[in-house]
């Protein structure tokens, strides 16, 4: 009997005809959803055709990193910021290696005003580092910004206008000389300022807000202006920063953008080109190593991407995507998870765990055939390591599923592998391995994943490793059955064992442990074949491994003791009582 699903009540299956160019493996029906009022962005913006080089080139040094979580980011939450919480941001920032932080927005409120004064008044800026402070194109919020960073040894202030057509049109209500003339005048006021507080050194930062739904030419002209205006050198250079503060289009058409500009923009030894993509297309990461390809040399963005509607690009992805191509990304991320606690602690946001590089489970496997093929690339790891003679934290990394040393990032490989009913033996076994020191024979391996699947279909739940030792146990130790072994010790002729079934004790002998327990079980009426049999030490004593065939049944045991001896003989005893249980 075929079950016919019922259909969700506000969504509308595509009724549409299938397109006549369609392939026949392509079935898909045109949609009711109002596509049509949508423009595609060539039609919303010129893109200026160059001869583009950006595809040929190779990222190999990391721009400047310039975290905005302080600014952009505060802006974007429920719950701004207070200064403690924007202090230990701060220190964070600093610890991890940037040089030029984003501190606020000090026109926007009393919060933002006073941690620019607390940052200036504690000494808590080092002198490497350089605040920037943000401000739009007003007099007085331009003076209230100027305020904020009274006494501080250097700033940049960072001036921003919207300059598309829609925000020309619809928000400021000016055409493209009106709003020029109001963008020089800030500047010059700017440029004033800057002049009247000599004991700070000023530079300054110009973005042309939604600079990517702009006309090309007019952010050229606005640009050039002021790097002419701010008279920009190479030992002063101005900053022009260029965000896609509402992506439209794929990150090729970005990066020609930026290319265009790069090759463009005036004085270009005084100009540092700088980027600041959003995330609305979910590609703000591509459009920044795209636009450094391009010719961008600073990168504006927030840890983890926070930041309004779907974020700022994700800072942490970039500079750990240099890393795994073999760049230096110039800040430290040797304990990830630190970093996430504190922007999770400090925005009160949660990091999604399949988040790249810090993300609780973004470097584990639960299926088995990735558990296998990374079990082995890390036995392969730490062989090539030795044959080199190098740490294992300094070989070349190459592992399967793992684009980075998950160690790198201050993660142990505890929680690499991880054990559902999705699971393998390789998995099973590499965790019972990494945490209690049983190395199973392979043959066993594929049976106790049985064993854990079966466990793991039935809760539903992970299979922890203290979950699997005691899985195992239960299996394959069978402590308690109905033939228990009473001695087993060496004499001057050999072993001699003695067991206990049905409350009669048999006793035999022979040349190793296996062939004694044999005959004292051949002497109680079990007839027994030992099939394979090996162990090795443990903490506290040994493990041994016995595969036997009872009668016509083959099956496995395990012993353990504090003697191997005796663990061996607890292995055989094991494989008989599983066989007489049935």
């Amino acid at each position: 009997m075929t079950t016919v699903s019922t259909p969700f009540p506000t969504l509308r299956t595509p009724e549409g005809p299938v397109p006549a160019d369609a392939p026949a493996w392509n079935p898909q029906r045109g949609s009711a959803m109002p596509y049509h009022r949508y423009r595609p962005a060539h039609e919303r913006v010129e893109i200026p055709e160059i001869p583009r080089t950006w595809p040929g080139r190779r990222i190999e040094r990391a721009p400047l990193w310039v975290p905005v979580d302080l600014r952009d980011g505060n802006q974007a939450l429920a719950e701004p910021m207070d200064t403690p919480r924007k202090r230990r941001m701060f220190d964070l920032l600093v610890a991890m290696g940037f040089k030029e932080i984003e501190v606020g927005y000090p026109s926007s409120s009393r919060t933002d005003f006073d941690f620019v004064r607390h940052l200036a008044a504690s000494g808590a800026v080092p002198d490497d580092v350089t605040p920037v402070v943000f401000t739009a194109a007003r007099r007085d919020l331009i003076e209230q910004t100027f305020a904020s960073v009274q006494g501080m040894p250097r700033a940049v202030v960072h001036l921003y206008t919207a300059t598309a057509p829609v925000w020309r049109d619809v928000v400021l209500g000016q055409d493209r000389a009106g709003l020029h003339a109001l963008i020089r005048e800030a500047a010059e006021h700017i440029a004033r300022l800057a002049d009247a507080m000599p004991e700070t050194a000023v530079r300054f930062e110009f973005s042309p807000e939604v600079f990517n739904c702009t006309e090309p030419d007019f952010v050229l002209e606005v640009c050039n202006g002021l790097t002419r205006l701010w008279d920009a050198s190479p030992d002063r250079p101005v900053i022009h920063n260029l965000p896609a503060t509402v992506e439209i289009a794929t990150p090729n058409l970005y990066a020609d953008q930026i290319e265009y500009m790069h090759r463009h923009l005036e004085r270009r030894d005084a100009v540092i080109l700088s980027v600041h993509p959003h995330n609305d297309r979910g590609t703000g990461v591509a459009c920044a190593e795209l636009a450094v390809l391009a010719g961008a040399q600073r990168v504006e963005g927030c840890l983890f991407g926070n930041g309004e509607r779907t974020g700022n690009v994700d800072l942490v992805t970039l500079a750990l995507n240099l890393y795994a191509q073999g760049v230096d990304p110039m800040i430290d991320f040797s304990d990830i998870d630190l970093i996430r606690r504190t922007v999770q602690e400090c925005n009160r946001l949660p990091v999604h765990i399949r988040h790249p590089y810090g993300g609780d489970l973004v470097y584990t496997a639960f299926s088995g055939t990735h558990q296998d093929a990374i079990s082995k690339g890390l036995a392969h790891h730490e062989r090539v390591a030795a044959e080199q003679g190098v740490a294992v934290g300094e070989a070349p990394w190459s592992v399967p599923y793992l684009p980075i040393d998950p160690a790198d990032v201050g993660r142990t490989y505890e929680a690499v592998i991880r054990v559902n009913s999705q699971s393998g033996k390789a998995g099973i076994a590499h965790l019972l391995q990494a945490h209690h020191g049983l190395d199973l024979p392979k043959a066993l391996r594929a049976e106790f994943s049985r064993v854990v699947q079966d466990a793991t279909d039935r809760s539903g739940r992970e299979a922890t490793p203290k979950d699997l030792l005691q899985l195992f146990r239960d299996a394959y130790v069978a402590e308690d059955g109905p033939v228990t072994l009473s001695s087993c010790s060496a004499g001057g002729d050999g072993f001699h064992c003695l067991v206990r079934r049905d409350g009669r004790e048999s006793e035999g002998s022979g040349a190793d442990p296996a062939a004694a327990l044999t005959a004292a079980l051949e002497a109680s009426g079990i007839a027994v074949e030992v099939l394979w049999q090996g162990g090795h030490p443990v903490e506290g004593g040994a493990v041994a491994y016995a595969r036997c065939r009872v009668g016509d049944t083959p099956v496995w045991g395990a012993g353990e003791d504090a003697d191997a001896v005796t663990a061996s003989a607890r292995a055989v005893l094991a494989a008989v009582n599983r066989a007489l249980a049935g």
